[in-house]
């Protein structure tokens, strides 16, 4: 069974930073993607980014400019940055990885965004 565990979640004040952090139970080259998505209250979860096996990213538009999602093997880690933070940011963040048969999620971490 596949754990990702979230981390760095908190509150910040708008045009704040934070760093998003999710650790997995196993070795992040097994999977093909691992992604970020948030929901916020009321709304649909949603993509923020992804980052390949190979390292490509891809962002949302809401986002872009603003999130850099970067991996470190060695730690099993794939990090979120956040910079230019705006209230509508304001949402649960999940960490999610595919493989070939599967998709995991974590547990998610609460961003709060204040104006």
């Amino acid at each position: 069974q596949v754990q990702l565990v979230e981390s760095g979640g908190g509150s910040v004040q708008a045009g704040g930073s934070l760093r998003l952090s999710c650790a997995a139970s196993r070795s992040i080259s097994s999977f093909n993607v691992m992604g970020w998505y948030r929901q916020a209250p009321g709304k649909q979860r949603e993509l923020v980014g992804t980052i390949t096996n190979g390292g490509s990213t891809n962002y949302a538009d809401s986002v872009k400019g603003r999130v850099t999602i970067s991996r470190e093997n060695a730690k099993n880690t794939v990090y979120l940055q956040m910079n230019s933070l705006k209230p509508e940011d304001t949402a649960v963040y999940y960490c999610n990885a595919k493989d070939f048969r599967y998709g995991y999620w974590g547990q998610g971490t609460q961003v709060t965004v204040s104006s």
